[in-house]
């Protein structure tokens, strides 16, 4: 698993990463929270681990920000806060667990050990993105495995791009699939996509310049 780790304390930052690189993980680590949120500007991971009493941006702001930009990655905050309200903010804003220093490393590594189980999808799912995923068989769309419910044309839409995934799906194809061979104009196609992503919350739809969409194998 790709994890990006936010400690500002030295010692504990390096045996964090020291650990759980032993254990196989590939750890990018920080101390602050500007570099934090630089990184995550440039590179992709499957985890975030977050103290919240860092320099520059704390902790619970990064996740605010990255919900702001529709993304979400699954979060683990480390801290010694005891405050009921910090802990409730945390959950509240959309960590997947809280974890109070001091604490073993082993016990770390079984919490990461539980989101990747509880992250796994059956075969018939398609990943479009870290929280988002499709059941082809149902043809239901996920968010964080609740349904998100959406209007049937526009499921049609997320369908044929899930069933796509990695491809560029041309307008006649959604002609064909969403719109059962009207003759719809490109313009229209482009309005339901654009409504369809102000509804998502994380971005996945990629717009491919006078040609249509697709959508990426998250990394």
């Amino acid at each position: 698993m790709k994890i990006l780790l936010l400690e500002d304390d030295i010692m504990l930052n390096n045996a964090i990463k020291q650990y759980l690189t032993s254990v196989g993980h590939a750890i990018t680590a920080t101390r602050d929270g500007d570099s934090c949120l630089d990184i995550l500007d440039n590179e992709n991971f499957d985890l975030l681990i977050l103290d919240i009493n860092v320099p520059n941006i704390d902790g619970l702001t990064v996740l605010e920000i990255l919900h702001k930009q529709k993304k979400s990655i699954p979060t683990i905050y480390i801290s010694a806060l005891l405050d009921i309200e910090d802990i409730s903010k945390a959950f509240d804003i959309g960590c997947n667990d809280y974890l109070k220093k001091p604490f073993h490393l082993k016990e770390l590594h079984l919490r990461i050990n539980r989101i990747l189980k509880n992250s796994s999808l059956p075969l018939n799912h398609k990943r479009l993105s870290k929280s988002y995923s499709f059941d082809l068989e149902t043809t239901t769309l996920y968010y964080n495995k609740e349904p998100h419910i959406l209007p049937k044309r526009q499921l049609m839409i997320i369908s044929l791009l899930a069933k796509n995934r990695s491809l560029v799906v041309n307008y006649d194809m959604f002609r064909t699939y969403a719109y059962n061979d009207e003759d719809i104009d490109i313009g229209t196609i482009r309005a339901e996509v654009n409504r369809i992503k102000k509804i998502l919350k994380e971005d996945f739809i990629i717009n491919v310049r006078g040609v249509g969409y697709m959508v990426e194998r998250p990394h």
